[in-house]
């Protein structure tokens, strides 16, 4: 099992981007992060090369996340942002080398949702066509309504039905533990019946979405059962630090564990 951590949640300590090498100085040898919204690219890249670190993720334009948006391809108004947005994530992924990019396909609006959801997989369709083009895969994710409001997909089922309704074969389905403990628990059953179809993990504990070990998840026996069933991707840290300091919560994963295959019986949990 791989960890690696999403430098637009940890690592806030420093400008974005000094994120990369300070995920490498804290033992870490992959980073994933969200579209890099008002960032210089071309200082990322740089950023990137010169850490060293592997980019295993990152999300296409979401929108104003910090306004509330949460995605734009099943938008009626704006996908046209997403798909101006494909050709530039495309490049970006292709020069750090980055092999996955991840999908949100927005909030529900009211009585549109059939037509949403069919303006989403037809632009992911279009998306994951491009990709393919380049040989990158793509993701999409469930994401709790708790915190980011009415979002098309809040439950695996209705995140595997998406990805079975885009139907490309280089799409595949972001399991967020974090996001579905929120909204349907189940966790080890759900991941069983659906790990075929599961290309990334990412983890925060529930409900605070804290670092593992601050709440009510078992990830003891939750990453065990991800490794039991075979999963080879990496699993993705996507929490906020409690006290906001990365460093400290980060002691439940020792730095022999940090980078390249992880000892699951030497985790704090």
């Amino acid at each position: 099992m791989r960890f690696e951590v999403n430098i637009s949640i940890l690592f806030k300590e420093h400008p974005f981007a000094e994120r990369f090498a300070a995920a490498k100085d804290a033992g870490f040898s992959a980073v994933e992060f969200w579209w890099p919204s008002g960032e210089n690219l071309g200082e990322i890249e740089a950023a990137i090369e010169s850490s060293g670190v592997e980019v295993a993720l990152f999300n296409f334009d979401a929108g104003d996340m910090a306004a509330g948006d949460r995605g734009l391809a099943g938008d009626p108004e704006r996908y046209e942002r997403f798909l101006e947005n494909v050709p530039a994530a495309l490049e970006l992924a292709e020069k750090i080398g980055c092999r996955k990019l991840n999908a949100l396909v927005g909030h529900e609006l009211p009585g549109r949702r059939e037509e949403q959801l069919e303006l989403a997989a037809q632009n992911v369709r279009y998306a994951a066509g491009e990709a393919e083009k380049r040989g990158i895969g793509l993701t999409v994710e469930a994401v709790n309504t708790f915190e980011n409001g009415a979002f098309l997909l809040h439950t695996t089922a209705q995140g595997m039905e998406f990805v079975r309704r885009v139907g490309r074969e280089n799409v595949g389905f972001q399991y967020d533990v974090y996001h579905m403990q929120r909204m349907e628990g189940n966790l080890i059953a759900n991941l069983r019946a659906n790990i075929a179809g599961i290309s990334h993990v990412q983890i925060a504990d529930s409900p605070d979405r804290r670092e593992p070990g601050t709440g009510e998840i078992n990830f003891a026996r939750v990453l065990a059962e991800l490794e039991a069933a075979g999963y080879k991707g990496h699993v993705g840290l996507e929490y906020n630090p409690t006290g906001e300091d990365t460093l400290a919560s980060l002691d439940w994963i020792p730095g022999a564990s940090r980078s390249g295959d992880a000892d699951l019986n030497s985790l704090g949990l």
